[in-house]
């Protein structure tokens, strides 16, 4: 079948019409801030005390754009007898932005639940070199992190919340039964003090 002459033409204008009677939405930014979606990826940010140096993030990021110093700290035993213990503390954590291609490896690598992705966009800067930052950075931008969502009312409990349960009504456990075993001999204590006073007592003498 021959195609009419100007039927794309017709369906152009068509479109063109369609589009120019549309009502036209102005996004007010920066006056008003976009409604991101929940799984938006904007910058990186750190929780710095969950981090404990390992260096998997920098290693498999792709772009080795994240740069990791520390040092070794030894911490004296915790029980006489005990050996001492060393531990990576955290120096530096920076991430140069101007080289990262957002693609989250780092922060699914991260086995310790570190780094987090958070909605935040405006960190434009006039100069590339500024687009490196720190820690304290990084940390800032931590509290922008949105809640996660919530689980499925009909989705099985997690294995870390049960095992957190398990070990905390164990724990509660053993502390009522400490408490009892230590009212326990309280009891016995003072029943034998009374039997003791009671002895000791000279007995009353008839009329």
């Amino acid at each position: 079948m021959m195609p009419i002459p100007g039927h794309g033409l017709a369906k152009g204008l068509a479109v063109t019409l369609k589009a120019m009677t549309r009502r036209s939405v102005t996004a007010q930014y920066p006056d008003v801030q976009p409604d991101l979606p929940p799984r938006s990826r904007g910058v990186i940010a750190l929780f710095e005390e969950n981090c404990t140096v390992c260096m998997l993030c920098a290693r498999e990021c792709p772009d080795w754009c994240i740069y990791i110093d520390s040092h070794k700290e030894t911490t004296p035993a915790t029980a006489p007898g005990g050996r001492e213990r060393s531990r990576n503390v955290l120096d530096r954590f920076a991430i140069d932005f101007s080289l990262c291609m957002y693609c989250g490896i780092c922060i699914e690598v991260c086995p310790f639940d570190a780094l987090f992705w958070t909605p935040e966009f405006e960190y434009a800067e006039t100069d590339i070199l500024e687009l490196t930052h720190e820690r304290d950075k990084l940390r800032d931008w931590m509290w922008t992190v949105p809640a996660p969502p919530a689980l499925d009312p009909g989705a099985e409990e997690p294995k870390e919340i049960a095992a957190a349960r398990k070990a905390a009504d164990k724990l509660i456990a053993a502390q009522q039964a400490q408490q009892a075993e230590q009212a326990g001999q309280a009891a016995q204590a003072q029943s034998a003090e009374q039997a003791g006073q009671a002895e000791q007592a000279p007995p009353e003498s008839s009329a």
